[in-house]
């Protein structure tokens, strides 16, 4: 991927025909208590931080045979530290009617919400499909605020095409129906993967730190170390909603661990 540019909340690169935007949506601040260790004990390298601030990110895909996908929506109006997505679009050039298909990674609040914004407009009105694993769908049904868009659900499975270069990728211990989607563009190969990394400088240095909101820690550790391994033997970019900005970067072995880098700075 050659990036193109990278602001405070936008990046965009291109690779082969396609363009990439990681775009933010804001930050979370979170306790530091649910970085968790193998034994669902804090995690000592916290140190004494109140907090652990996370980043929240969304992504944006068009091209030749992709057109008009988001994934994930941000928080909207469920936090005032992030529904920032349709300000970071604007200054991307994409227009929100240009989204037709809202490809999620899971339901939770910061990833769903931003369906509406903050003063409760539908953010995206032209959206024709959500795609979003068959799993996860009774909790979009549990959120009451986004019944209009239930007529808009298309359940997948691992491996389901959700476009044209763009397939599902199950990642289980996260949240019910935990999905990334895999992007092959025959130049990279990318991987979005919603909430497999939480603290960045700590994960991939130790990848059985866990999160306290995993539905099943070691299920999440053991597709942390999955999705490691194999971007960092295939070279593939990774882009998760909370790696630290821009979003998107390469994973490299360090020993017995991993390193991130960046796709810019």
């Amino acid at each position: 991927m050659i990036v193109k540019s990278c602001s405070r909340n936008v990046l965009s690169g291109t690779s082969g025909g396609w363009r990439v935007w990681s775009l933010s949506d804001g930050y979370l601040d979170m306790p530091a208590s649910l970085l968790r260790d193998a034994r669902d004990n804090p995690v000592p390298q916290t140190g004494r931080a109140g907090t652990l601030r996370l980043s929240v990110n969304c992504f944006a895909l068009a091209g030749p045979d992709v057109d008009g996908v988001l994934i994930d929506s941000g928080g909207g109006g469920w936090n005032p530290t992030v529904g920032r997505l349709e300000q970071t679009m604007a200054d991307a050039g994409i227009e929100p009617a240009s989204i037709t298909v809202l490809a999620l990674t899971h339901t939770h609040q910061d990833h769903l919400h931003g369906l509406l914004t903050a003063d409760g407009r539908v953010l995206f009105p032209n959206l024709k499909t959500i795609v979003i694993s068959e799993a996860a769908v009774e909790s979009f049904f549990a959120e009451a605020h986004l019944a209009r868009f239930r007529p808009l659900l298309k359940s997948i499975r691992d491996g389901d095409r959700v476009a044209e270069r763009l397939s599902a990728v199950a990642l289980p211990g996260h949240a019910p129906g935990h999905t990334g989607y895999a992007f092959d563009t025959n130049e990279d190969r990318f991987l979005f993967f919603g909430d497999i990394i939480h603290v960045p400088a700590l994960q991939f240095g130790n990848p059985d730190f866990s999160w306290g909101y995993d539905d099943d820690q070691p299920a999440a550790r053991a597709t942390r170390q999955m999705v490691l391994h194999e971007a960092a033997e295939t070279g593939t970019w990774i882009a998760g909603a909370h790696l630290g900005w821009p979003g998107i970067g390469r994973v490299v072995r360090k020993g017995e661990a991993y390193g991130y880098e960046p796709a810019a700075g």
